[in-house]
């Protein structure tokens, strides 16, 4: 936008298709920017239909500082800390000099004092994904310029690797872990893959249009994390009163549905896909959860139960 004011302010009644073309954008992203120049910070921006171009009706002395309320600085200041967790990470560096660029463009009545929010707010997680960053980034730009890619891919469980030939549909973090996913042409479906896992990736030097199809919202939609299947469960858990209020208080999925138990404990209902990931996730609550249904969920907690209670006295016999 400032780019455009600067041509703007040239005289020379620019219009959007070429200034598209210097700025190497779309003229939509030109026609957008001039919207938001015009009616949210009140520049006086018109077209002259006579000379194809716009300009301004009054005379303009410099574009608009970026304005801020108190809140919205207190978030920018939250979402800075929240870069800690991208460190060592291709999106460090970009992510940090965007910052920057913000901070730089405030208004000089406003001081920001980093400094002092270090012993104030910080983000941490308990566990960090380790990844190969050249990998990473080899993944995020095909994804990006949507080209199609070759994977040396290594299937949990297993030393070898084998090769996949995919186009890239969407990188996504969810709790705290990165997977791509993308059209595998070998199954001829969408597939999940893990990124620390992708040993290697070279363009096959094809480009790929994404189906229209694929939207990972829906993908997701009945799944607890990743993994979604083709069944409908209708899953039903009792937490007693020592887990209780860390049910109550977190979003554990959109299908949720919580009740109140007599002995102040909570029942939670959710609607999935596939069972695995929450079998995994019962588990781990150490006894304070009880599977109500489906019984197939039910059966396969016992056994993990019990498989893990017998390499628990392996482990202590030996």
């Amino acid at each position: 936008m400032m780019r455009i004011h600067q041509f703007i302010q040239g005289g020379k009644y620019p219009n959007a298709t070429k200034m598209a073309k210097e700025l190497e954008v779309s003229t939509k992203s030109i026609h957008r920017d001039l919207d938001f120049m015009r009616d949210r910070l009140g520049l006086p921006l018109e077209y002259d239909s006579g000379r194809v171009g716009y300009h301004y009706t009054q005379e303009v002395h410099a574009f608009p500082t970026l304005q801020l309320t108190e809140g919205e600085l207190f978030a920018l200041l939250v979402a800075e800390k929240a870069l800690q967790q991208y460190r060592g990470t291709s999106f460090e560096e970009p992510l940090r000099s965007g910052f920057k660029k913000m901070a730089d463009s405030l208004p000089e009545t406003v001081s920001m004092h980093w400094a002092d929010w270090d012993q104030t707010i910080s983000f941490r997680t308990s566990t960090e994904p380790i990844l190969k960053l050249d990998i990473f980034d080899q993944l995020a730009q095909a994804t990006a310029r949507r080209q199609q890619i070759e994977l040396t891919y290594r299937k949990p469980g297993r030393r070898e690797t084998e090769h996949r030939t995919v186009d890239p549909y969407h990188l996504a973090n969810i709790n705290g872990e990165w997977f791509l996913f993308a059209y595998d042409h070998l199954r001829k479906d969408i597939r999940t893959f893990v990124p620390p896992r992708i040993e290697g990736v070279k363009l096959t030097g094809k480009s790929f249009i994404r189906s229209q199809k694929f939207s990972l919202q829906n993908r997701l939609r009945d799944s607890f994390g990743v993994h979604s299947g083709q069944g409908e469960f209708a899953i039903r858990i009792h937490f007693n009163e020592l887990v209780a209020d860390y049910i109550r208080e977190k979003k554990w999925h959109p299908s949720q549905q919580l009740r109140e138990l007599p002995n102040a404990g909570v029942e939670l209902r959710l609607k999935l896909s596939s069972l695995g990931e929450i079998q995994r996730w019962v588990l781990g609550w150490a006894g304070n959860a009880v599977v109500m249904d489906p019984p197939e969920l039910a059966l396969a907690v016992r056994q993990a139960a019990k498989k893990l209670l017998e390499t628990s006295r392996k482990g202590v016999s030996s």
